[in-house]
């Protein structure tokens, strides 16, 4: 990558020189680059809705986007967009003035869901579940709206593993964010292209590049949220065990049926021993 001023996304410009940052950002492009292929990603000519809350997360993601495309790796179309939820205090002019800057295309779309999130959800529950539903079918609507064929979300491997333990603790399955999904109406792509990257990784690049970074206010200020609980686990587990968050990653992509005990997954029924002839049929008695 060079850091010449005309040979750089904007998104780039005044990157610091430093060893270390150049190495940060080689390996979120390479992990970003291997999520895309691994997972099948591109269509060519395609357009994706890259969703951008202002968190340092939706930043990388944008970022690394861009500079994918900016070298050809990329051959699909973007659309920056940012949904106000109407949160009171929302720096609305803050994402709009940033991407104007660096000549990102984009869209703005104001839907006060903050209003019925806290008419609908009962004094001390947490406002995420319904929250998400409803910023994700807006997002849906405006997806469709802008002719894409994907809505690209910046969720990173932390998030994917917090979510697999969540689902354990208190969902009594084993799932997590799919790096690829399609919606339930089957007309658009969900991507995660950030499926590799650290969360840490994230901050660090976002905290180097000096992007105007947004906190959400409204599940924040929520105490004893599962995933809090989740990741103040995971992160025990790190600092104890360096580098046990990347090994239980791993893991998720080395699943074995036959280890487990889902029997819609593998027939244990079925299973038979060498040279034993399985079958429940009795012969005739003479």
């Amino acid at each position: 990558m060079l850091d010449d001023a005309d040979d750089i996304h904007p998104l780039f410009h005044g990157a610091p020189k430093t060893t270390e940052f150049k190495k940060l950002r080689k390996r979120i492009v390479q992990n970003t680059r291997e999520a895309i292929d691994q997972y099948g990603m591109i269509e060519p000519g395609a357009k994706w809705l890259v969703c951008l809350s202002g968190g340092k997360d939706s930043y990388t993601l944008l970022a690394v986007l861009h500079e994918l495309k900016w070298r050809g790796l990329l051959p699909v179309e973007l659309l920056a967009c940012n949904l106000d939820q109407g949160q009171p205090g929302f720096p609305a002019t803050v994402l709009p003035e940033f991407l104007e800057k660096m000549g990102v295309p984009h869209r703005i779309e104001y839907q006060d869901t903050y209003s019925i999130v806290m008419d609908k959800v009962p004094q001390g529950r947490t406002f995420c579940a319904l929250c998400s539903r409803l910023r994700r079918g807006n997002l849906y609507r405006i997806a469709r709206e802008e002719g894409c064929s994907a809505v690209v979300l910046g969720h990173h491997r932390d998030d994917i593993l917090e979510t697999f333990f969540m689902n354990l603790f208190h969902g009594s399955r084993l799932a997590t964010m799919p790096p690829k999904l399609v919606n339930e109406e089957g007309d658009l792509f969900v991507y995660r292209p950030l499926a590799h990257v650290a969360e840490e990784d994230c901050e660090r690049f976002a905290r180097a590049m000096e992007y105007p970074i947004i906190p959400c206010d409204l599940c924040g200020s929520q105490d004893g949220l599962q995933r809090q609980q989740v990741k103040a686990l995971l992160d025990g587990w790190e600092k104890n065990a360096p580098g046990r968050r990347q090994k239980m990653f791993r893991a998720l992509m080395n699943t074995r049926p036959s280890h487990l005990l889902d029997p819609n997954l593998f027939d244990f029924a079925g299973l038979t021993r060498a040279g034993v002839n399985n079958s429940m049929d009795i012969p005739p008695v003479d």
